[in-house]
């Protein structure tokens, strides 16, 4: 790899805002990129995640009097409008749907008065984070007259025309990866042609977020160079079930219609070397980690990825780490008996399949991609490989073209995949598609009059909220009183009552209808869109 000189001596901060404890395996590969291309350069680490919340500010100005950066790299990782579960400030889902669907008045105050504390918690954090970005930039300045920020991160990469308009004139918002970005930056080159705007200067281009990332050759991440910038970085080493980020991959090739993946990160899909990856969680294990989550968009994202699947397990094997357990998003059409074996050699104990429905009709209205029936299958493999341990299965109701027969299909599938792996290790997680930006589905609101261009998707407003949760008529007021039902007779076993109580109102389909998918004219699918 080259190694560049910079056009001034910079010193770089990277400040993760504050979130859930999550290792930020953002920061953590941006820097050690950083190091490799200037080693001369200082940095340092700063986790705001690992700070109590009263100290946020003060901390935040401690550690820039001491370092005193000439540039200040934040990492915005959350912007939590509407969560299937629970979150920092409550269960938003579950407010929502007492304050729309309950018809107990009492249960209706509960629920507005419990959105109006997530409201509040979510507007208080937002100002706060661009508070934090303000902050510490004018402190910076204090140093170095010139100090610049950049700001991404996966927040802001969904919401960088929204954010810009509240963060300083001259602030870099980036979206997507922002290795190149940097390394531009830092060379004295030109760098708006990455996937960038400059706040002040003009307006995001169009479709910035879609523009593909510049690709990028991954190596093995330095964790003795990350340790010696990071003073916190033992605090995700402490608790033995804390799973570790490492990434085998960047990019989604598919058009899933509610799914922002595939614009944040590209259609491109970026393989690590297999020898990079192994020779990176060695550096971990080394450390104590045993428990790794490859933090890939898809860990085996199309049937042509498989070898490079099979290859990195393989060596994972022969590496001798064979007491680890890991786990994944996982395109359970992608398996073959090999990888099955593979997985459960190499300790896979917990993945998730987003399949959104049990109905192969909406599966395919959803651009998903998916093969049910091949899903079905590959699944008795891996339970035959010896696969025993929990699989998370996201069903997303109330979906495009949703009926009473396509809700039994999936309470048909769901009960097929409880026969494979145990009714005890099927974790149904019962989401609703959020409205995102950039997305097809946004696309189809627009196209159906359910939202107007220039709509702010960041509002928590009631009559936008609840077009973003994504809960429309004539099923909505129907599953709303579903969950309530299911919240109030069960509400630590949700998933699973959500079922029952779906099962009990409207029976359960024959597993064949579930696989079978009528072929349908265009203009009734989001295709058209």
């Amino acid at each position: 790899m080259e190694v560049k000189t910079p056009m001034m001596e910079n010193r770089i901060l990277y400040v993760r805002l504050p979130c859930n404890p999550i290792f930020p395996i953002g920061v953590v590969y941006l820097s050690d990129h950083v190091h490799k291309m200037f080693p001369n350069i200082e940095q340092r680490i700063f986790d705001l995640g690992t700070v109590p919340p009263l100290d946020y500010a003060s901390a935040l100005e401690s550690c820039i009097d001491e370092f005193q950066p000439t540039l200040l790299v934040f990492s915005w990782r959350d912007i939590q409008i509407y969560a299937p579960v629970g979150g920092r400030g409550g269960n938003p889902l579950q407010n929502a749907f007492e304050f729309y669907y309950a018809k107990n008045p009492l249960i209706k105050l509960r629920g507005a008065l419990g959105g109006l504390r997530i409201f509040i918690a979510y507007y208080v954090e937002l100002w706060r984070n661009l508070g934090l970005v303000k902050r510490g930039l004018k402190r910076a300045a204090k140093y170095h007259p010139d100090a610049r920020a950049v700001v991404g991160g996966g927040a802001v990469s969904v919401f960088y025309e929204q954010l810009g308009k509240s963060l300083p004139n001259g602030t870099i918002i980036s979206v997507g990866e922002g290795e190149t970005l940097l390394e531009k930056f830092l060379s004295g080159k030109e760098f708006r042609d990455e996937r960038c705007y400059v706040v002040g200067e003009a307006k995001p281009r169009q479709r910035l977020i879609h523009e593909q990332p510049t690709p990028l050759e991954k190596t093995a991440c330095n964790y003795d160079y990350i340790e010696h910038i990071w003073p916190e970085f033992n605090y995700y080493l402490q608790e033995q079930d804390f799973y570790i980020g490492v990434q085998t991959k960047r990019g989604c090739p598919h058009n899933c219609c509610y799914c922002v993946y595939t614009v944040v990160e590209g259609k491109q899909v970026r393989i690590n070397p297999a020898d990079e990856v192994v020779a990176e969680m060695q550096q971990l294990y080394n450390r104590g980690i045993r428990n790794f989550w490859f933090t890939d968009a898809q860990f085996i994202p199309a049937r042509k990825f498989i070898d490079d699947a099979v290859e990195l397990l393989q060596k994972i094997v022969d590496s001798g780490m064979t007491d680890i357990h890991w786990a994944a998003y996982i395109r359970a059409d992608n398996l073959t008996p090999e990888l099955c074996e593979l997985m459960a050699k190499t300790g896979m104990n917990y993945f998730e399949i987003g399949i959104t429905s049990g109905s192969q009709e909406l599966v395919r209205k959803m651009r998903m991609g998916y093969n049910l029936r091949t899903v079905l299958q590959n699944c008795r493999d891996l339970k035959a490989a010896g696969f025993n341990d929990m699989v998370s299965v996201n069903y997303s109701f109330n979906v495009i073209d949703e009926r009473p027969e396509t809700i039994r299909q999936t309470i048909a599938y769901h009960r097929e995949l409880e026969k494979i792996f145990g009714v005890d290790k099927v974790e149904p997680a019962i989401f609703f598609i959020g409205l995102q930006p950039h997305t097809h589905l946004e696309e189809y609101a627009f196209k159906e009059g359910i939202l107007k261009p220039g709509y702010d998707p960041m509002s928590l407003m009631p009559w936008t909220a609840k077009k973003l949760l994504w809960n429309p008529e004539p099923l909505g007021s129907f599953f709303g009183e579903v969950c309530l039902q299911a919240w109030q007779q069960n509400p630590n076993d949700f998933g699973r009552e959500v079922m029952k109580i779906l099962e009990e109102k409207l029976g359960c389909a024959d597993l064949e209808e579930a696989l079978s998918a009528p072929i349908e004219t265009k203009d009734k699918q989001l295709v058209e869109v």
